[in-house]
């Protein structure tokens, strides 16, 4: 399969140089969102994103994008979907830049594209109860839990979602890091008389209820993983929690999940005899 059959080449996210960090993540919905910047002469500069520019560090958010720039791994046209998605992972940032062998600018390839392609794949027919056997397990918090204790548990453990539960273990919800960026990006200092720095650390202890999202996508230990898959594409999310009888949350699916069991199977020889029959479905751009 050639990656130019899953480019995207018009509607990229772009943002200039001059910009504020503000600004760009402003433009961005999820967690592995990303925003490419381009000059004037639309030179390829780098990129901004929630996870290098929140979580790996502290930018405040009157910083000029050129300043704070993550320059992603390059994807040349001819590179294998195999390597493409390790880069994805490696990088955790799901829109890269794809390059010709003359290093101009094609396009971009999404971590979403190259899911869609493979969702027809029969790897994704084992039972969810089957593949986190061997996941590990999820980072969950309860209701109350601080802001601060959120933070602290997504740069530790770095995972880009915590399950929150209530005081049962019953799921009540699953809190993002973006779902805190406007928090993370406020300067850490004051920069006028008033007492800016007192009150992100009133911000930082307020508890998680406030900022979690409540409506989440459940499925079983007896759905396969191409459910979720598909619940993942269709639905337009990032990750799709697992539950018991009790709706008590066992793990979480995510699109790198997905992706990383895809390079798994592939590098221990899955797809030697069916590969050739393998339908080729192009995402909608």
């Amino acid at each position: 399969m050639r990656l130019l059959n899953l480019l995207k080449e018009n509607n990229i996210i772009k943002i200039s140089p001059d910009a504020t960090l503000s600004q760009a993540l402003s433009k961005l919905s999820t967690s592995h969102d990303a925003v490419f910047v381009f000059d004037d002469k639309e030179k390829f500069l780098g990129l901004i994103n929630p996870y290098y520019h929140a979580i790996r560090s502290s930018y405040p958010s009157n910083t000029k994008v050129i300043n704070c720039l993550f320059h992603p791994p390059k994807i040349y046209i001819n590179y294998p979907l195999t390597k493409v998605t390790e880069l994805f992972i490696q990088s955790k940032v799901h829109y890269l830049p794809v390059f010709d062998k003359q290093d101009n600018f094609l396009g971009i390839i999404s971590a979403r594209r190259v899911l869609s392609y493979l969702r027809s794949l029969p790897l994704f027919e084992e039972k969810i109860g089957e593949f986190i056997k061997f996941k590990k397990l999820p980072v969950i918090i309860e209701t109350n839990t601080p802001v601060s204790e959120a933070i602290n548990l997504f740069k530790k453990e770095k995972v880009s979602k915590l399950i929150v539960v209530d005081k049962d273990n019953k799921l009540k919800g699953v809190l993002s890091y973006y779902d805190l960026i406007n928090l993370l990006i406020t300067p850490k200092v004051k920069e006028s008389k008033g007492d800016r720095l007192g009150s992100k650390f009133h911000l930082l202890n307020k508890p998680v209820y406030e900022y979690y999202k409540t409506t989440v996508l459940v499925l079983t230990e007896d759905d396969s993983l191409k459910k979720a898959v598909e619940l993942i594409l269709d639905k337009k999310i990032g990750s799709v929690i697992i539950v018991d009888k009790t709706k008590k949350p066992l793990n979480i699916i995510t699109t790198r999940d997905l992706l990383q069991f895809y390079i798994n199977q592939s590098k221990a020889g899955f797809f030697k005899k069916i590969t050739s029959k393998i339908k080729l479905i192009l995402p909608k751009k």
